[in-house]
């Protein structure tokens, strides 16, 4: 079986090591192309949820493109987000980028552990009583987050601020490669848009979640490479251990 050229559906990452690696062990050529796009919500868009922003006191981020949103359509609507608003962040990395906006405050910024329930323990007594605006995704599980601010006891509403948007992939070729690894639910639909007449065939895919095999399964896709797993924590460990049973 012959594995000589990949696509990755995500924008070339920062550390792009691991791909080179493959590149000059195994001979193949790796190319990286997101198949959709983040936008924010315009705020038409936003009003449709009947979520009204001036009544919140604190925030829950787990994005930078969720930061960038939230504070763009404060802007339309005319809202000074105030002094006192509290911000909780899923990571560090995602505190960080407030700075973009605001001034960057440790009494009012606060990142957990890259979870949900790690933001709940970040509240705990001291921020009970906040009021919280909890921004999300269309791929964010809602009823989850919901079940567990609700059993905290905390006044909460989940509102989208992004949304998921298929890349235009006209100029892409899927024929020119031998297997395609997707991340997301919505790779697979962005491929139904592009490829309305899509057939497997010989194309081999990877994928990367629970989220993405279910959206792959469903859409009729056999999947050849499945990461994370214990011997495969990364998509670049899962395919260099594709490649070296199959080249």
């Amino acid at each position: 079986m012959n594995t000589n050229k990949i696509l990755i559906s995500q924008q070339t990452p920062l550390n792009i090591a691991p791909y080179t690696a493959l590149s000059e062990k195994f001979g193949v050529t790796v190319d990286f192309r997101p198949f959709f796009l983040i936008e924010p919500l315009s705020s038409k868009e936003f009003r449709t949820q009947r979520v009204n922003i001036p009544d919140y006191t604190a925030v829950v981020f787990s994005s930078r493109h969720a930061i960038d949103a939230y504070f763009k359509i404060c802007e339309e609507i005319r809202f000074k987000v105030p002094e006192t608003m509290k911000y909780f962040c899923t990571t560090e990395a995602v505190a960080m980028y407030l700075q973009k906006h605001i001034v960057f405050r440790k009494r009012k910024i606060f990142f957990g552990t890259g979870t949900i329930d790690s933001i709940i323990e970040l509240i705990g007594a001291k921020h009970k009583e906040e009021n919280f605006l909890i921004t999300t995704a269309d791929t964010a599980n809602n009823a989850y987050i919901d079940s567990v601010f609700t059993s905290a006891g905390l006044k909460h509403t989940i509102a989208m601020f992004v949304k998921s948007v298929p890349q235009d992939l006209k100029d892409v070729n899927l024929k020119d490669y031998d297997m395609v690894v997707f991340y997301n639910p919505h790779d697979v639909e962005s491929l139904k848009v592009n490829f309305p007449d899509f057939k497997q065939g010989k194309l081999l895919f990877a994928s990367y979640g629970k989220g993405v095999v279910k959206a792959m399964e469903d859409a009729g896709l056999s999947i050849s490479v499945q990461a994370p797993t214990p011997e495969a924590p990364s998509v670049a460990k899962a395919l260099e251990l594709f490649l070296s049973k199959n080249i």
